[in-house]
């Protein structure tokens, strides 16, 4: 899509300012979505399917946990039949939480499935439709045809749901998308828009409306981009295209990074007022997710100031100095600050506070890769409110690039207000972000609150491509401070320092033990600088997101590991116990390997 045709769409009521999108509200069970319902929290269970007392378990305890709508795969047929007897064994334990069977490649599993439970998740990308990494050219003949073909397997299954008054997600992965789209649109967020609306509009053809969409990536600037898209398109489509939207980041992760890049890809879009429920998908036990999740929501207060903070005329709207469907990094120039450069086509860098410098200074030389860079106190940056119009001028009357910042105690959203500063400063001035308006001096304070402002507010604006520094205020501590400041950069794709892990959660499809098998993956292979490993527990997605990795290590059957160089298959069937060395050969064959250093140190 050129550029022309993006300035004529619109994701989001006000760039500047907090406001939820306005969407229809759909029924789960007795759990409403969309319209004036809060923000629900879902979450997937692990267990297999087949095994009944489990999986009751599991969804239980996930209810207890504030999970408000359950998914269970549901991969063939025969696993869907098992869906009566998990939804009569949580229902006689007095648990009336939604269910969601999962289904991916087969229609029949679906049909089953729709008999038992509250919705049915479908991906455009392998139901009823052809996933074979074939390259070839579509007529619109033969691309009609394909259409066709869908909506014959497709319709069967929005009767059944119509008639039984099931749910539905139209549900697009980035890693899943047809061959038949990709050979039109790519391996884009567009590709990933059409694939979901050639499918909603056969449900509409159906007077089927039950039903909300979901954009997923691993990468959150894909992930951003296509939910960004979708709205904008349904927006262009009509106001009774008010679907409700379901956000999550694939393949998060587990750990610190996991929490990050979902905080970046959830929690901006939340901000943008985009997103009636949410799923945090973590290589951990689903238990996990659900704290984390509603921190996410909770955190939104904090990135909820509305346009009443200040006038229209104040703001200047109608400009844009970024496009917010296609990445691309705004145009500083370059300066130099205590021997870094930074602005232009220099890496972002890495302010701290003269206080935390001087607690870390002893030891700089051996910190690795969480070197503070620039003290902030001394490297000129200039503070400028961004409502204060003459201020701007003033800077913009220089020729020369000046570093500039937004002062602490302002009130405004972060996100909105270096937008708003972005937006009126000229573009050869670079900017450094920070996380909050509030330093903490709190050594108290909750991490994981610190850790998810902090990468929902620097992530977004880095994914927009603003920013050239950033400053970590939020964490009291200095050691902890950096490593936030250096995963955030790593997690947006912006500066790559370690090793780059992508990570699907469990579910009843893995056949192996995901949450082991990525930590002896991580200890093997961590030192790996800028080295990109996908671990996926089977082939639904695994393929797919092969395409963003180096190398992919995916459950292929029971007890047996197939591994992959980006999205290829190259190694097939090596038992499980084996698997692990036989990755670090495929990374050594292809001169990707160096050795551990000897020690490394803490920070």
């Amino acid at each position: 899509m050129t550029d022309s045709a993006h300035s004529a769409l619109s994701y989001c009521p006000d760039l500047f300012a907090y406001q939820r999108r306005s969407s229809r509200e759909i029924m789960v069970g007795n759990v409403g979505i969309g319209g004036d319902n809060p923000i629900r929290i879902q979450s997937m269970i692990t267990s297999d399917t087949r095994d009944t007392d489990a999986c009751v378990a599991e969804i239980l305890e996930l209810a207890e946990a504030g999970c408000e709508i359950v998914r269970v795969t549901a991969q063939t047929r025969k696993y869907a039949e098992n869906l009566e007897h998990i939804r009569d064994g949580v229902r006689a334990a007095g648990c009336d939480v939604p269910l969601v069977a999962d289904i991916h490649f087969k229609p029949d599993a679906a049909l089953e499935a729709a008999k038992w439970v509250e919705k049915v998740r479908v991906n455009p990308g392998n139901y009823a439709d052809k996933k074979k990494f074939e390259t070839r050219e579509y007529t619109d003949e033969q691309y009609a045809d394909e259409l066709e073909r869908i909506r014959e397997e497709f319709t069967p299954l929005l009767e059944l749901c119509k008639e039984l008054g099931r749910a539905m997600r139209i549900g697009t992965n980035h890693g899943s998308l047809s061959d038949r789209i990709m050979n039109r649109y790519g391996d884009t967020p567009l590709g990933m828009v059409e694939s979901a609306l050639e499918f909603a509009r056969i449900a509409r053809d159906n007077v089927y409306h039950n039903f909300c969409f979901s954009m997923k990536a691993s990468n959150p600037k894909v992930m951003i981009e296509a939910y960004r898209l979708l709205v904008a398109r349904l927006t262009e489509l009509g106001d009774d295209w008010n679907y409700p939207i379901h956000l999550g980041v694939t393949e998060a992760g587990d750990g610190e990074d996991g929490r990050i890049k979902s905080a970046i890809g959830i929690g901006s879009l939340l901000s943008d007022g985009i997103g009636d429920t949410i799923r945090v998908s973590l290589t951990e036990d689903a238990i996990c997710e659900i704290p984390v999740a509603k921190a996410i929501v909770a955190n939104l207060d904090k990135s909820a100031c509305t346009h009443e903070l200040w006038d229209e005329n104040t703001l200047q709207r109608g400009t844009l100095s970024y496009d917010p469907f296609s990445y691309n990094r705004r145009k500083s120039h370059e300066i130099e600050i205590n021997g870094h450069k930074l602005g232009g086509a220099n890496t972002v860098r890495v302010f701290t506070s003269q206080e935390k410098w001087n607690a870390v200074a002893h030891k700089i030389e051996k910190m690795g890769d969480f070197k503070p860079e620039i003290v902030s106190e001394t490297s000129g940056a200039v503070e400028v409110d961004p409502l204060d119009r003459d201020a701007i001028n003033a800077i913009n009357a220089n020729p020369n690039p000046t570093l500039v910042t937004i002062p602490d105690n302002m009130e405004m959203a972060v996100i909105h207000a270096y937008r708003l500063l972005a937006n009126k400063l000229d573009s050869y001035h670079p900017i450094l972000l920070k996380d909050t308006f509030t330093p903490s001096t709190d050594p108290e304070k909750d991490f994981q609150e610190t850790l998810l402002t902090a990468a929902r507010n620097i992530g977004s604006l880095l994914c927009d491509g603003i920013g050239d520094a950033i400053l970590i205020q939020g964490e009291h501590a200095p050691g902890q401070s950096l490593r936030l400041a250096y995963n955030i950069l790593q997690a947006a794709g912006t500066r790559i320092f370690k090793t780059d892990y992508v990570a699907c959660p469990s579910c009843g499809r893995t056949l192996f033990n995901l949450q082991d098998t990525t930590q002896k993956i991580r200890a093997a292979t961590g030192h790996l600088k800028g080295v990109r490993i996908a671990v996926m527990g089977c082939i639904v997605n695994g393929p797919g997101e092969m395409a963003d990795a180096d190398f992919g290590y995916v459950g292929g059957a029971p007890n047996k590991i197939n591994l992959y160089i980006n999205k290829t298959p190259v190694k097939f069937n090596i038992p499980e116990d084996e698997a692990v060395e036989r990755l670090i050969d495929l990374i050594k064959e292809n001169d990707k390997w160096i050795d551990p250093p000897e020690e490394t140190a803490e920070v």
